[in-house]
C-alpha cells in the first residue's frame, strides 16, 4: 500500500490502529488484541506475531499494522 495521510483509507487504518492502541503508546500489544477480539485463540496470536511483528519486538507499530492490513490495489 503506497499511501500516505492525505489517502482516506490510511486515514481510516490509522483510526482502526488507534482504537486498538489501547494505552496510546504507538504499538498494537497481543493484551490489546485480545481485548479487542476476545475470542481471539492463542494460536491466532502467535501466527500473528510471526507474520506481522517484522522487528520480533512483541507488538505491532502502525507500519506493521499497515503492511498486515494492506491490499494490492
Amino acid at each position: 500500500m503506497s499511501a500516505g495521510p492525505a489517502d482516506p483509507r490510511w486515514a481510516q487504518l490509522k483510526k482502526q490502529f488507534e482504537s486498538m492502541d489501547g494505552d496510546g503508546d504507538g504499538y498494537i500489544t497481543d493484551a490489546e488484541f485480545s481485548e479487542h477480539f476476545p475470542g481471539l485463540p492463542a494460536e491466532a496470536l502467535a501466527a500473528l506475531d510471526r507474520e506481522a511483528d517484522a522487528d520480533g519486538d512483541g507488538r505491532l507499530s502502525f507500519e506493521e499494522f499497515i503492511r498486515l492490513t494492506a491490499t494490492d490495489d
